[in-house]
């Protein structure tokens, strides 16, 4: 159980930190930081059998994979 703890509270931060990160124009550095963010709450989500975490932020998953691979094709 103090895993999960740790995990949604390193997750927090991620996520906190990847939204900072898109406010400063920091990119694609917040597409990294705020998705391993997501990542995070989504097995958390799992984890708990928490089907609104699943939800919000597994749906995220695809955003930004997809945005950083617009990134990769880019460089």
């Amino acid at each position: 159980m103090e895993n999960i703890k740790f995990l949604k509270w390193a997750s927090t931060a991620a996520v906190l930190t990847g939204i900072a990160l898109t406010n400063l124009n920091i990119f694609p550095l917040n597409i990294i930081i705020h998705g391993s963010g997501a990542l995070g709450w989504t097995i958390a989500g799992y984890l708990t059998k928490d089907r609104a975490l699943l939800t919000n932020f597994c749906l995220q998953l695809p955003i930004f994979a997809f945005g950083i691979g617009r990134y990769l094709l880019a460089i």
